[in-house]
């Protein structure tokens, strides 16, 4: 029983910081591996601010045992306590390694002698706790301060309170891309390196082709974020390795819009949606955008909300 308790716990506190930013915080860049390619962050107490950022937030399984439990022994709610959310990784494919840190507000105590009377395992590196994944130890996470924290697996957590000491800075091209879109969105990722590399290889012979798949490798980079507000705005760009690349993904984007609108039938929202997309190329950038009033979006949302909630029901009988 205990063991099921720490497994809980751990995997509770573990997914609340690597799963939900006026520019990304200064310290916890500098925690981030120096090698990071691949980076995704959320401005949490901005989202707070909007209703549809609000709605997000409360589709985190408000109903799940497993949150109601960690609130329940720790008192804290990663809905509410946290406001910013870092999330890096070196890009290797497939790789279950990479770094999540969190700013906001953590009764140490309490979280570390709630996970100590449930079992969790520990390490003391450096002077700093590490509550570590009680099934195999290969993760843990660590409280920095009372308002910062870092999870992931043990080697970049340590990696993060090594840095805590002596700061390592990104490379400075990393760091103006995430500057540039952490300043403009509430919720945004960069990749660094070409989006396709990014998936596990799979072993087997051959390779996909076709027009689509092509223009997707000829990507070298990649960002994306969300704007939360009366209008929910997505933005993002594709850096190809050529002019002449960035212009044919342009056209296939377009072909692809072309065909969604249609098949959006009579579904007015999906309909909406596909109509605000505006795709430009500049160079060998390609620029997508989308918005919709946040309540449609919303209303987008509902349904998959609501499945989402039918299976775990399902799931628990």
């Amino acid at each position: 029983m205990v063991g099921m308790k720490a497994q809980l716990l751990t995997a509770t506190l573990l997914t609340a910081f690597s799963g939900a930013l006026s520019a990304a915080d200064p310290q916890l860049l500098n925690l981030v591996m120096p090698d990071a390619k691949v980076l995704a962050g959320v401005n949490v107490e901005q989202a707070k601010g909007t209703l549809f950022g609000q709605y997000v937030l409360n589709q985190l399984q408000t109903q799940d045992a497993q949150m109601q439990q960690l609130v329940t022994l720790t008192g804290f709610d990663p809905r509410r306590d946290v406001r910013e959310l870092l999330v890096a990784s070196d890009g290797t494919p497939g790789s279950k390694t990479g770094l999540a840190l969190a700013k906001g507000t953590f009764d140490v105590a309490k979280i570390t002698a709630a996970a100590a009377l449930a079992g969790v395992a520990t390490e003391v590196y450096s002077g700093f706790t590490i509550l570590k994944d009680p099934k195999k130890q290969e993760a843990g996470i660590a409280f920095l301060d009372a308002n910062t924290v870092a999870a992931g697996d043990i080697a970049n957590v340590k990696g993060a309170i090594d840095r805590l000491k002596i700061p390592q800075p990104l490379p400075a091209a990393v760091a103006v891309k995430v500057n540039q879109w952490s300043n403009s969105q509430d919720a945004w990722g960069i990749t660094t390196v070409p989006p396709a590399s990014l998936a596990p290889t799979t072993g087997k012979p051959g390779t996909l082709s076709g027009p689509i798949v092509n223009a997707g490798q000829n990507v070298q980079a990649a960002a994306g974020g969300v704007k939360f507000g009366a209008q929910v705005v997505f933005s993002g760009e594709a850096q190809c390795d050529t002019a002449q690349n960035a212009t044919t993904l342009g056209d296939v984007v377009k072909l692809l819009i072309n065909l969604a609108q249609m098949q959006a039938g009579q579904d007015p929202t999906a309909a909406a949606l596909i109509k605000s997309v505006s795709v430009t190329t500049s160079g060998n950038l390609v620029a997508i955008s989308a918005s919709l009033p946040e309540g449609v979006f919303q209303q987008m949302l509902a349904p998959h909300a609501h499945a989402k909630m039918g299976m775990g029901l399902q799931r628990k009988r």
